[in-house]
């Protein structure tokens, strides 16, 4: 059509997971908790009225900014809300990276960082990870406007240590967006570093821990002049009024979300287990998901499999993923099905073999 800008009409789209319509199929291709949302957050929604309904919302989402606050132990002043972690990723992009202001990142890793690169049209430096997922020394040396390091990592589900990312914020001239989206199953995160660091922006998610990824929101803590800086380039109204309140209300009720972390991380721990004993080998994760590979199945075909009996996994044809499934950590029931579906495909795969 030559309607659109060069860069737009070569661009490939991000591609979200799958999402299957039929509610009787066993999803764990997109990283949702499989636990219900706070009881506070539910009241909240349900007690929502058309007032609430017919006005704008605030749009700084005060709210909210006072309950993190409170949380991380941090003043207002460092919290912007988003509407969800992605948006805070693509207000980022737009801040600080252009066609003379790349952006790196270590990959493998979230599939959306090149997406943004190519819209904004930077530059994207990308540096492999070594085989243990190490944080790669080189990253400090790239001289991007913003570097970005999920952590724990997507799709490995690999973290690397505070004190490692706290050398790499003193050594970059940049930013250092640390994406925090899978931290909540983790057992340290890099709060502190907001208040060490004027060059830190760490992404939180209340898709993951909280249960809550149909809502969208998400969360940026930086220094206050960062914040008021992303400030200039959000939507006038990016977050809308019932997220607001839900999500304020599922951040204040900390006895139900160590609950369903602790729930979580359980069957983390059990999934692990149990596809190792059926051969896959799968990294350590500080994540709610699993990256699992078997040296007699091809992932690909079991991807398909699994879906032919609507068991839905996570599949990436890329060159250093495609050897393996990313699996989403479900409930006991879920993950007991699926290691069912897995035994009967692998089982199949040896008679052929023989």
């Amino acid at each position: 059509m030559g309607y659109f800008r060069e860069n737009i009409d070569k661009a490939i789209a991000y591609e979200p997971g799958f999402q299957p319509k039929d509610a009787d199929v066993v999803k764990l291709n997109t990283n949702e908790n499989p636990y219900p949302p706070s009881p506070r957050a539910m009241e909240v929604l349900e007690k929502t009225g058309p007032e609430k309904l017919r006005r704008y919302p605030d749009p700084l989402g005060n709210q909210f900014r006072q309950a993190a606050a409170e949380l991380h132990g941090l003043s207002p002043d460092h919290v912007m809300c988003c509407n969800g972690g992605d948006d805070l990723l693509n207000i980022a992009f737009r801040a600080f990276c252009d066609e003379s202001r790349p952006v790196a990142y270590p990959v493998p890793t979230y599939s959306l960082y090149p997406v943004l690169a190519n819209l904004q049209n930077c530059t994207a430096i990308e540096i492999p990870f070594d085989g243990e997922f190490n944080l790669p020394a080189r990253l400090a040396a790239t001289g991007a406007a913003l570097t970005i390091v999920c952590n724990p990592n997507a799709p490995t589900g690999s973290l690397v240590k505070v004190d490692e990312l706290a050398c790499l914020a003193d050594e970059i001239s940049g930013v250092l967006l640390i994406d925090e989206a899978y931290v909540d199953f983790a057992e340290s995160d890099c709060t502190r570093l907001v208040r060490d660091f004027d060059n830190v922006i760490i992404l939180r998610s209340m898709s993951k821990g909280y249960s809550l990824a149909g809502i969208r929101f998400g969360y940026a803590l930086a220094n206050p002049e960062l914040i008021a800086g992303l400030l200039k380039l959000k939507d006038s109204y990016n977050v809308d009024a019932v997220a607001i309140g839900v999500a304020t209300a599922a951040i204040m009720d900390r006895d139900h979300f160590r609950k369903n972390i602790e729930k979580v991380k359980a069957e983390r721990t059990r999934l692990t287990s149990q596809l190792r004993n059926l051969g896959f080998k799968v990294l350590d994760s500080s994540s709610n998901f699993l990256l699992a590979s078997h040296k007699h199945a091809n992932a690909a075909d079991v991807h398909q499999k699994l879906a032919a009996r609507n068991i839905y996994v996570r599949y990436f044809a890329l060159p250093t993923l495609r050897d393996k499934l990313r699996i989403s950590v479900g409930t006991t029931q879920q993950n007991d099905t699926l290691l069912a579906a897995l035994k009967e495909i692998l089982h199949q795969k040896e008679i052929l073999h023989q």
